[in-house]
């Protein structure tokens, strides 16, 4: 009698145990097809690769294998956000689960694609703003994930030039004005540099050509750059990086990605975070929850990165409370 209530028990340990794993594998083998995710980067496989690979670690903790009981159509806009229209539409043609995307342009791209596949956004600079969601606690259609918070750090960055520059009077702020979310951005950085008494010189740029002119323009106006991050702008950062370099400007950025392409600073969220947090939403819709109903979360990281190879290049000594409060420095 005990035996058999001690089998009984191993049997129900055993049943609990692989009752998150039964799940997945049996909807795959009735469907006959596994669930699949359109993930939409909009810069190159590389520029995007820690990201991406944050975001698939993160799938493979929560149970999902890329191969086993997951399938992923990857699609890269290499910064052409004009294209993401074209390619949302093939993921839906597609019939993929949900689609996976940040930035406003390719998830507004993918809201008017459809309104029945699930959207999750890892990273999205002010989805209210932009109009992705109705409200940060609510979504209410079927598009959700985190939001950036990058206008809310505008203020903070423009503070950060001024340790590194006292004397700062006049920076540049280089923006693609077709990015909804860098235009909002750009405004808030011209708001904050007036509260403190610093005047601007905007450069608008849409394509790469317009990044040298941008930089040359701004280069014998300017003591500083502000470069309001974008995909173009990711997909050209190492480009940019060197012209900043050889214009002699010390530039801030919202990525630290663009830091270590010779930007000299940067202080934002940390984006292989948002993408493993991304990758939860991706879990829950997968598992039944509605976009909906799940709120927006925010950054819960902000990352403040220097490289000294680029201030000794541009002659800048950082101050020494200013590098001990950074959580990178590039040497």
């Amino acid at each position: 009698m005990q035996f058999d209530q001690l089998r009984r028990r191993e049997f129900i340990t055993l049943v609990g145990g692989a009752a998150i794993a039964w799940p997945i594998e049996a909807g795959a083998q009735r469907s006959g097809k596994l669930p699949t995710i359109g993930f939409l980067g909009t810069n190159t496989v590389s520029s995007q690769r820690e990201w991406t690979d944050a975001f698939l670690q993160r799938l493979r903790e929560l149970g999902w294998t890329e191969g086993r009981n997951l399938a992923i159509e990857y699609r890269w806009a290499e910064g052409r956000l004009e294209q993401s229209a074209e390619i949302v539409a093939e993921l839906v043609r597609l019939k993929v689960d949900v689609i996976v995307t940040h930035s406003a342009e390719p998830v507004l791209a993918a809201k008017r694609e459809t309104a029945v596949i699930p959207i999750v956004f890892p990273v999205a600079a002010d989805p209210v703003g932009s109009g992705l969601v109705a409200s940060l606690t609510r979504p209410g259609g079927n598009a959700t994930g985190l939001s950036l918070q990058a206008t809310d750090a505008a203020g903070k960055r423009v503070e950060i030039l001024r340790e590194v520059l006292p004397g700062l009077r006049r920076f540049g702020i280089v923006a693609n004005i077709d990015a909804p979310a860098a235009v909002l951005e750009m405004r808030e950085v011209q708001a904050a540099a007036s509260t403190v008494g610093l005047a601007t010189a905007t450069f608008e740029i849409r394509r790469t050509n317009d990044i040298a002119p941008a930089i040359d323009a701004l280069k014998d106006s300017v003591e500083a750059l502000y470069v309001v991050s974008s995909p173009l702008i990711s997909t050209n950062r190492y480009r940019l990086g060197i012209l900043a370099v050889g214009a002699r400007l010390p530039a801030m950025h919202g990525f630290r990605d663009h830091v270590e392409a010779g930007g000299l600073i940067s202080y934002g969220a940390n984006f292989p975070t948002l993408f493993r947090r991304g990758a939860e939403y991706v879990d829950k819709i997968l598992r039944g929850a509605k976009p909906a109903v799940l709120p927006v979360e925010q950054p819960t990281k902000f990352d403040l990165v220097i490289n000294l190879i680029t201030a000794k290049a541009l002659g800048l000594t950082i101050p020494p409370m200013l590098l001990a409060r950074a959580d990178e420095v590039i040497e």
